[in-house]
């Protein structure tokens, strides 16, 4: 007997092996390895537990496996897509509209043509109103011809309902399906185009939902069942008031139609999610695109607030120039009016030679101003500006001397009607009318330095490049002139307080006012009282 647990373990396991492939173990004499009980139920618990043991070991391994694999499978894609070259893409304008100037004065919208209730505006298309039995289309004027594509559109569906109708649709077909009963456009179209369907018609609950209809010109589309049995690929989506405009990318490329959503719940414009793909789809070589909208019973605000398209360009190959896709009677019919408008040019330049034979021979740079020539006017301006301040200052300053004046004579004149007065008030007196000839002669100084300064400005404004030391000049007087209005405003605030203290200025002061009587004597007051006594005691009594 051994003492080794482990050997115990091992050979309970190799039985229980045994004995699930359907052998039984040979039969031996030797003892079993020691256990502390050799009892049989104790040995057949033991190799029950043990058995899911090894099962969850082997399903670890394998699950480790699988795991691996998928991740070297998917480094693998990843690399070959990141290897792939993107293609060329090249914006057209003339199959594309946005806002801010979205709509022409006209209301009509550059290279589209909009029918039914369709409304143009300077931000936005709507396609229809939240009113019943609305429809509404947008459609490209002239065809395109692009092998691949890519087109961008961003739409708001709003309404008041919990649910809303019928829908909005994108398409890209040979002729233009201006009405018609399929989202406000015609059936029967030979094209494909892309459904934004808002109404549940078959009541399976799977709306609102994205399809993709492709068409030959011979098939009806299937309303009763949301176009679901013609739809080469879909997905459920939710697009109807949304915080954010809802966009969807459509790309046709190498025979492939990918579309992809933003769900209108980010400003992110970028943040586009997978919804559906067709591949080896063909479709028209030409054809037109448009946008149309519908509502039923139900009614919802279709709003396109753009629509951007893009030619795609494999990698390698070069753009077709934008002259090969205009057609040869315009390019002709564009480079004849070319040549008309050449003619009447060279006519009138001939007319204003004849007229102006002076200005034959200049040089167009002489049109132009130079540096030098800007400077000097910048000086001239600032001069100028100078000029026009120092003019409203000398007309502030006489009116100050037009009032000095009307005080001095004020003043005089109450001199000479009160020639009796106290020798302390003639004093005071003199000593104001001192005062106030000394104001007037500073003011006398500061009008003359105006008039140095006024022909010191004009002296340089007739001198060329000497504005500068004029200019200097000019500050200089202007200091001078903030130190006068300096002096002016002591002398005055000091005159105001020797006013102030002068006592002649009680002999002018207003007569004091009498105090008002009293407007309740005392005898009134002590009837009032007596009165409503007799009154109070008269009324209690009663109660």
């Amino acid at each position: 007997c051994n003492n080794d647990k482990e050997n115990a373990y091992s050979v309970t396991l190799k039985k229980e092996e045994k004995r699930e492939k359907g052998t039984k173990p040979p039969p031996t004499n030797q003892k079993p390895p020691c256990w502390p009980y050799r009892h049989p139920v104790i040995n057949m618990a033991v190799s029950i537990a043990q058995r899911p043991a090894a099962k969850a070991r082997v399903l670890l391994l394998t699950f480790l496996t699988t795991l691996i694999f998928h991740c070297s499978i998917a480094d693998i894609a990843a690399g070959a897509s990141t290897s792939e070259e993107l293609p060329h893409r090249r914006f057209e304008y003339k199959y594309s509209f946005k806002g801010p100037h979205l709509s022409q004065t006209d209301g009509n919208i550059p290279f589209w043509i909009h029918t039914g209730n369709a409304i143009p505006s300077a931000d936005q298309v709507r396609i229809t109103t939240s009113l019943r039995s609305q429809k509404g289309s947008v459609w490209t004027k002239n065809k395109v011809s692009f092998d691949n594509w890519e087109a961008e559109v961003t739409f708001r569906v709003s309404g008041r309902g919990r649910m809303g109708a019928d829908g909005l649709a994108l398409w890209f077909t040979t002729a233009q399906g201006l009405d018609g009963p399929v989202y406000g456009a015609a059936d029967q179209w030979n094209g494909v185009g892309i459904f934004f369907d808002s109404f549940d018609n078959d009541g399976k609950k799977n709306n609102p939902a994205i399809l993709v209809v492709g068409n030959n010109g011979n098939l009806v589309y299937d309303h009763q069942n949301d176009g679901t049995t013609q739809a080469l690929g879909t997905c459920l989506r939710d697009f109807r008031n949304k915080p954010y405009p809802v966009r969807a990318k459509i790309t046709y490329y190498k025979k492939t139609l990918t579309v992809m959503i933003n769900n209108g719940f980010t400003p992110d414009r970028e943040d586009y999610e997978f919804c559906t793909k067709v591949d080896n789809m063909i479709i028209p070589s030409e054809g037109f695109f448009g946008i149309s909208a519908a509502t039923g019973g139900l009614a919802d605000d279709h709003d396109v607030l753009s629509f951007l398209l893009f030619r795609l360009t494999e990698p390698g190959q070069q753009p077709p120039p934008p002259d090969s896709e205009i057609p040869k009677e315009e390019k002709d019919k564009y480079q004849e009016e070319f040549q008309i408008f050449q003619q009447e040019l060279d006519k009138k330049k001939e007319e204003f030679q004849k007229e102006h034979p002076d200005v034959q021979g200049e040089p167009i740079e002489d049109l132009y101003e130079s540096v030098n020539d800007r400077e000097i006017r910048q000086v001239f301006e600032g001069q100028n500006r100078i000029h026009l301040e120092i003019k409203q200052l000398h007309r502030q300053l006489a009116m100050i001397l037009d009032e000095q004046r009307r005080y001095v004579s004020v003043i005089t004149d109450d001199v000479a009607k009160k020639g009796t007065n106290a020798e302390s008030g003639q004093v005071s007196l003199g000593t104001v009318i001192t005062t106030q000839q000394e104001v007037l002669k500073s003011l006398n100084e500061l009008r003359n330095s105006f008039y140095e300064s006024l022909k010191q400005i004009g002296l340089t404004q007739h001198q060329g490049n000497a504005g500068g030391m004029g200019t200097y000049e000019s500050i200089q007087h202007f200091n001078d002139i903030k130190e006068h209005l300096h002096t002016v405003k002591r002398d005055v605030e000091h005159l105001v307080q020797r006013n102030a203290q002068n006592p002649a200025e009680k002999v002018m002061k207003c007569p004091e006012v009498p105090p008002m009587p009293s407007c309740l004597s005392t005898v009134h007051f002590a009837v009032f009282i007596v009165v409503q006594s007799v009154l109070f005691f008269c009324y209690i009594m009663y109660k």
